[in-house]
């Protein structure tokens, strides 16, 4: 069974296509859900939890449709917002326990939970504090703690790296990574930051303007290209004489920034071709691998030439 499954879901507004006759399917792991800003990502999501009716189409969360089952929707899935909306004066535990009994949990199993949720999103120590003194990291902590209090099925994961610096921003992606994979919990996580995706996605839907772009295993993203990375050094120009050297050898070489230049790979021989070229011309070769595709070229070639549903 999927765990979210959308049919032609479209949603208007009077100026405005959050959605336009978005057709996807989404399983368990961890799926990164893409797009720029305004690209109906927090949109779908609310009408995934029952919050916001659809237009017009049709979408099931964990066989169940939303447009009437959303309260038993809401409290199968654990959902972490984008903005902050923390009250001040309350502890991280006195709020987790409140919002876990408003999920169904008797008092005392709540506090259990939350005592564990708690220390696995690192809060163990801090967690009687007021949330007013908690720096931003802490309160997103705090809102991924209390999406998963109620043990879920699925958690909706809205932007949870959102202010974050990159040290903070590596420790969230590790919990997302560990609720799909060590919780055994499906996650739909949004981000407009493509590189976030790849590091914690077993899958990938791209939206652009309400549509759908393409959905693919993670993976399939990040196939190699059928050519090489080279960076070489040893003088200013080195990039453009290695790669002038390797078009008068008969390959396709273009620059691919700074030092970098990207060859394509004729045959087997190409790597022998660009080592012996670079020790020719007195250069140190710094590296030679394969270039894969990343989530963000597929995302530039889907807008360049139109959207185009996969």
């Amino acid at each position: 069974m999927a765990v979210i499954e959308t049919a032609g879901l479209t949603k208007t507004y009077p100026r405005v296509t959050a959605l336009d006759h978005l057709d996807v399917t989404i399983g368990d792991g961890v799926t990164g859900l893409v797009g720029a800003n305004g690209a109906g990502k927090s949109t779908l999501i609310k009408i995934l939890l029952g919050l916001v009716p659809a237009t017009s189409g049709s979408a099931t969360v964990l066989g169940h449709d939303v447009a009437t089952a959303g309260g038993r929707i809401r409290a199968l899935v654990g959902y972490m917002p984008e903005h902050d909306c923390l009250p001040a004066d309350v502890s991280a535990s006195d709020l987790v326990v409140h919002l876990g009994q408003m999920s169904g949990l008797p008092y005392a199993a709540a506090r259990e939970r939350t005592s564990d949720v708690l220390r696995h999103v690192g809060l163990a120590e801090e967690r009687y504090r007021p949330i007013g003194g908690y720096s931003t990291g802490m309160k997103q902590r705090v809102k991924l703690a209390q999406a998963l209090v109620h043990d879920p099925r699925l958690v909706l994961l809205d932007e949870p790296t959102n202010g974050l610096d990159p040290a903070a921003r590596d420790d969230m992606l590790d919990l997302v990574r560990r609720i799909g994979r060590e919780f055994g919990i499906a996650v739909l996580v949004t981000s407009h930051l493509l590189g976030e995706l790849e590091r914690v996605s077993d899958h990938v839907v791209i939206l652009d303007s309400g549509r759908l772009l393409r959905s693919s295993a993670t993976t399939e993203f990040l196939h190699s290209t059928g050519s090489l990375l080279v960076e070489v050094q040893g003088r200013p120009d080195a990039g453009k004489l290695l790669g002038q050297a390797l078009v008068d050898a008969g390959l396709a070489a273009r620059p691919a920034g700074g030092a970098l230049i990207e060859v394509d790979v004729r045959d087997e021989t190409t790597r022998d071709v660009v080592r012996d070229l670079t020790v020719d011309l007195g250069l140190g070769l710094v590296r030679m691998q394969e270039r894969h595709h990343r989530i963000e070229d597929v995302f530039r070639e889907g807008v360049a030439g139109g959207v185009q549903p996969v």
